[in-house]
């Protein structure tokens, strides 16, 4: 029995070492010299050193002079990263149902003179509860909102959701996208 276990004690040490340290370390160094904003989390700053955010993580935005990304499923808080899931409702659960009828509600509270369609990204949260982008169309839903609180022109805003409007990636995966984050801090910008 001794024989046997030696050997097993013997493998079990080096794969432990090399899946637990050497193989994470190699990443992590190839990562760091290959790519290393995306190693680092993608992190945005306001220029003075200060991180803002993440790309790849979504922020609340409230205020009507601002973008509203996705609703965030997170909790305690939105947009938890320790906490990333979705809500599992399914579409006749009625929290589902009052949850988006009061995300409906509060988006024509802020825009009363909008009666287009409201997209299905601002009212319902992704699978993640962390997405940081939302379709064209939600952007453009928001644009009269946005371009009203800023005492900016419409075209403005169009251009900068023109600027930060990402294509498909690989040219055919997903659709095109703007990313909240660096729209509203454009937004900051002008």
């Amino acid at each position: 029995m001794i024989s046997q276990l030696k050997p097993a004690i013997i493998i079990f040490a080096l794969m432990t070492l090399l899946t637990g340290v050497v193989y994470p370390l190699v990443v992590t160094v190839l990562a760091q010299a290959i790519f290393p904003e995306k190693a680092e989390g993608s992190l945005l700053t306001d220029g003075k050193g200060k991180i803002i955010g993440s790309e790849l993580i979504g922020q609340s935005f409230n205020e009507a002079r601002y973008f509203w990304g996705r609703p965030s499923a997170t909790s305690p808080n939105a947009y938890n990263a320790a906490a990333s899931s979705g809500s599992n409702l399914g579409v006749n659960n009625p929290a589902l149902v009052e949850a988006v009828k009061t995300r409906i509600e509060a988006l024509k509270t802020v825009a009363p003179e909008n009666k287009t369609p409201v997209p299905v990204d601002l009212i319902t949260t992704s699978g993640s509860g962390l997405d940081p982008h939302i379709s064209i169309a939600a952007a453009n839903y928001q644009l009269n909102r946005v371009a009203k609180a800023r005492h900016v022109s419409p075209e403005k805003i169009r251009a900068l959701i023109e600027q930060n409007t990402q294509s498909r990636q690989l040219g055919f995966l997903g659709e095109p996208r703007v990313n909240v984050l660096t729209l509203n801090l454009a937004l900051d910008g002008i």
